[in-house]
């Protein structure tokens, strides 16, 4: 635990390291997500005492599906919002003349 503290705080000082976010939801421009395939194919090292490597590998496995399942919802609402721009795009098109002739009488 003082070794992970120790690499953490000596991250946190060191030159060039990107800086923490100010807001919660802002990330570091640096920042990449997480792939369930990162996750699943994650290694740790063997010095740690008292963790069970097949609980880790199951925790692991729960993870990347959560994940996956997450990026799947994300899919299918961009694609609905898409949709909804499309159609949105359209209504105006199609009442753009409408707005014209009205704008146009006294």
């Amino acid at each position: 635990m003082r070794e992970l503290l120790r690499r953490l705080s000596r991250r946190l000082r060191t030159p060039g390291s990107a800086a923490p976010p100010t807001d919660r939801n802002q990330r570091p421009s640096a920042y990449l997500p997480l792939r369930p395939w990162q996750v699943r194919g994650r290694q740790f090292s063997t010095r740690r005492r008292g963790v069970d490597p097949d609980e880790v590998a199951d925790f692991l496995d729960r993870v990347a599906d959560d994940l996956a399942t997450v990026y799947a919802a994300l899919g299918r609402s961009r694609d609905e919002t898409a949709q909804i721009k499309e159609a949105l795009r359209s209504w105006q098109s199609r009442q753009a003349p409408t707005m014209r002739e009205l704008a146009r009488r006294p």
